[in-house]
């Protein structure tokens, strides 16, 4: 942003301000147009986040699913042998007996199976259930952040908007007092640019430059730049430019003490 200087002539002043105003103006608008994404951004993490909760709560649920079912299964086996034992008593040869054993050894095997898993899934279930517990906390504490986050990106945008108004209303009003030759010469720069329209020209020890592009300022151009207070214009990017004249140390310091007599 330009900062004004007292003896600019006036119309580059006017256009120095039409400059500043309509880069205040660029930033808003980008910043109204960057706080939906900003809000869709968070909104897409929170979601990823609830599903991992969801797949979390399902995997829990399976894991309960299969406990009871393996429960079940403990008890028809159970259930078998008690049968089995009832009719091992009332065998009437060694090959019922052994057979009814054999029965009754495979249930107790499966039972055996049954609670082996059951184990496995009751130690299963102890991480799922603390990662399960703690992703419900943080996941509300998410979306009372997210909700936060919305109200401010909607009071900044509300924000954001009236005071373009009010920019904008402010640049009708500079844009007014400029010349229309010069006024069409700005906008037109602006177009084609997307940048600065009006820059410095800097002096160093190669010479005089335009602070745009870089190109050095012939003499005797900047003879009337820097004494005509004209609007003119880069010879090679076309940029208005305008000239600070170096400030002397004596100056910058201020009037001095007059000498003792």
């Amino acid at each position: 942003m330009i900062e004004l200087q007292k003896d600019m002539a006036p119309e580059l002043t006017l256009v120095s301000k039409l400059q500043n105003l309509d880069q205040r103006m660029a930033a808003l608008k980008q910043e109204v147009a960057e706080l939906p994404k900003r809000i869709s951004q968070i909104e897409k993490a929170l979601d990823q986040h609830t599903r991992r909760l969801e797949a979390d709560r399902a995997a829990l649920a399976a894991n309960q699913r299969d406990r009871k079912k393996l429960d079940s299964d403990v008890q028809v086996q159970q259930q078998k042998v008690s049968k089995l034992k009832d009719q091992l008593s009332e065998a009437k040869t060694n090959e019922q007996y052994r057979a009814f054993q054999s029965e009754i050894a495979f249930c107790d095997d499966q039972v055996r199976k049954c609670e082996d898993k059951i184990l496995d899934l009751m130690s299963a279930s102890e991480p799922l259930e603390k990662n399960l517990k703690t992703a419900e906390e943080n996941l509300k504490i998410e979306k009372q952040q997210v909700e936060r986050e919305k109200k401010e990106a909607q009071r900044r945008t509300a924000e954001d908007r009236k005071q373009l108004e009010q920019l904008h209303a402010e640049r009708k009003r500079v844009a007014a007092e400029v010349t229309p030759a010069v006024q069409r010469a700005y906008e037109r720069i602006r177009a084609r640019l997307r940048g600065a329209v009006i820059v410095e020209a800097v002096s160093d020890t190669g010479g005089v430059r335009c602070s745009g592009c870089q190109m050095t300022l012939r003499p005797q151009f900047f003879q009337d730049l820097r004494l005509s207070g004209k609007v003119m214009f880069c010879e090679t990017c076309g940029r208005i430019l305008y000239y600070n004249p170096p400030v002397a140390v004596d100056e910058l310091a201020g009037p001095q003490p007059a000498a003792a007599s």
